[in-house]
């Protein structure tokens, strides 16, 4: 075992919900975890810049940057990358959308509290996210 601290990703992940209290989350090809969608932020991209960038790749999302509010930084063990922790900038965004599933995307899916209680889900989102999308 290392005594090394995990390596931090930057990252802007969106808080998706509906006006029916669902959550839209996201799982990559070739992994278990359920996900906000979202990416690593790229030296010279702003947070939102990031985000903005990957709904579009991701799921075809389209927003403006007025449609994004800031929720905070939040931190958790990396789901798919072993000894690295990532570095959330999380943005809520309130509306309908069809995803289509994109790039590294397999699968996304629309789904209340309870149901995402019962799912695989990534540190970040089971330990920080959901509980967030309740004072929402």
């Amino acid at each position: 075992m290392s005594n090394e601290p995990p390596r931090v990703i930057q990252m802007a992940a969106a808080l998706i919900d509906d006006d029916a209290g669902r959550l839209l989350l996201v799982r990559k090809a070739g992994t278990e975890w359920f996900m906000q969608a979202g990416g690593k932020i790229e030296n010279g991209d702003s947070p939102l810049s990031a985000l903005r960038r990957e709904l579009s790749e991701e799921i075809g999302l389209v927003v403006a940057d007025a449609d994004l509010g800031y929720l905070g930084r939040y931190s958790a063990p990396a789901a798919n990358e072993p000894g690295h922790n990532v570095e959330a900038e999380v943005f809520h965004v309130r509306m309908q959308h069809e995803p289509i599933t994109r790039s590294e995307i397999e699968e996304a899916v629309w789904v209340d509290y309870l149901t995402a209680m019962t799912m695989r889900l990534a540190p970040l989102t089971r330990d920080c996210i959901l509980p967030l999308s309740r004072t929402l």
